[in-house]
């Protein structure tokens, strides 16, 4: 059966051999920012999986960019070497290696979901102050200090950076997050910046941390498929728009962004969201029609026929699933059976497996 789930994807040279993605996905498992074995055996397994990008979890720029202490960054050579042997795993078994740069703004430094604990980590257990676009906390979170002219300038040269060091590691995609509440996405949200600098305001100026940290990663990257996470909109009166989304999304597209991965929410703990199978593929497709750009859908798709009904309607280029994946890391061979894809790359220690009878 010809399938469009099963069909190749290139961007700028580097080919997915699906459209079935692996999201970025948090685990609260590094030590002072160093991915562990445990990283590498989570993330090689998708590969063999089927998978055609694999996307590493969210990956701090700078120490305090970190949403816990737990978590994953790239600030520096030690996390860059042990990032290393996970990418050429990820390569070694078919699929895209790539990684997400963040930095988690008002809601870093906060407890993982291991603690038993919620909020934010006390200085002196091990958190640390955090920034924001303005002094305005996350509901329940420390209140951040807001960011100055130079502390901007910082945080842009630490995604170019990372963006270099990511590539030394041997990723092949880097994806600028700028979504679920996390710094990028502070300031686009009028709910969260309340600047009245050129930081603050209307959309443009909104907008302006992004565009200088497209820019920064760009330059840094030229050649390098670049990818951007949106939360579309922030599901709460007086936040960001779908719309708005789409307009930011074009004008990153102009200034070298390849490819957009559509989610939502995050912003705020009085969002409005009412999850469903698909409910944020219309998103995904506003962008996608609204911007001209390719994007991937997310939210609860975790069959291969519900993704391949989303490309089949055009509403996306590709499906990231995140949960389905940790449920079953081979989704892809799974997904391709069910829509009786004909693909080459069963892992050949799995072949007598690929069929039932």
């Amino acid at each position: 059966m010809t399938t469009t789930l099963f069909t190749p994807f290139t961007i700028r040279g580097v080919t997915a051999r699906n459209r079935l993605w692996v999201a970025p996905m948090c685990q609260y498992s590094a030590v002072a920012g160093v991915p562990q074995e445990w990283h590498h055996t989570h993330l090689a397994q998708f590969a063999s999986g089927g998978a055609g990008i694999v996307m590493a979890e969210a990956t701090a720029v700078v120490p305090e960019g970190r949403i816990s202490p737990e978590d994953t960054g790239i600030w520096n050579d030690e996390q860059r070497d042990a990032w290393a042997p996970i990418a050429a795993a990820i390569r070694a078994r078919g699929s895209v290696p790539a990684i997400q740069l963040a930095h988690a703004g008002r809601k870093a430094s906060t407890w993982s979901p291991f603690a038993g604990e919620r909020g934010s980590v006390p200085v002196d257990e091990g958190g640390w102050p955090t920034v924001a676009p303005s002094a305005v906390a996350f509901d329940g979170y420390a209140e951040p200090a807001a960011l100055d002219l130079a502390g901007i300038d910082a945080i842009v040269d630490a995604f170019a950076a990372a963006a270099l060091r990511s590539l030394d590691a041997g990723f092949e995609i880097l994806e600028i997050h700028a979504a679920h509440g996390y710094l990028l996405h502070e300031f686009l949200s009028p709910l969260a910046n309340h600047r009245t600098d050129e930081y603050g305001g209307s959309l443009e100026n909104r907008a302006r941390l992004l565009l200088r940290v497209v820019d920064a990663v760009r330059d840094a990257a030229p050649d390098v498929p670049l990818f951007i996470r949106f939360s579309a909109t922030d599901w709460a009166d007086g936040g960001l728009t779908v719309e708005e989304t789409a307009t930011v999304a074009r004008w990153t597209a102009d200034r070298g962004v390849d490819f957009f991965d559509i989610s939502s929410g995050g912003l705020v703990a009085h969002q409005r969201i009412v999850p469903a199978p698909g409910y944020q593929v219309g998103l995904a497709h506003h962008v996608r029609e609204h911007a001209g750009v390719p994007v991937s859908a997310v939210g609860l798709i975790d069959t291969g026929r519900h993704a391949e009904d989303v490309l089949r309607r055009g509403e996306a280029d590709a499906v990231m699933s995140a949960r389905e994946w940790l449920r079953d890391p081979h989704f892809a061979l799974r997904a391709a059976g069910e829509l009786g894809a004909d693909i080459d790359y069963w892992p050949k220690q799995y072949v007598r497996a690929r069929r039932r009878h």
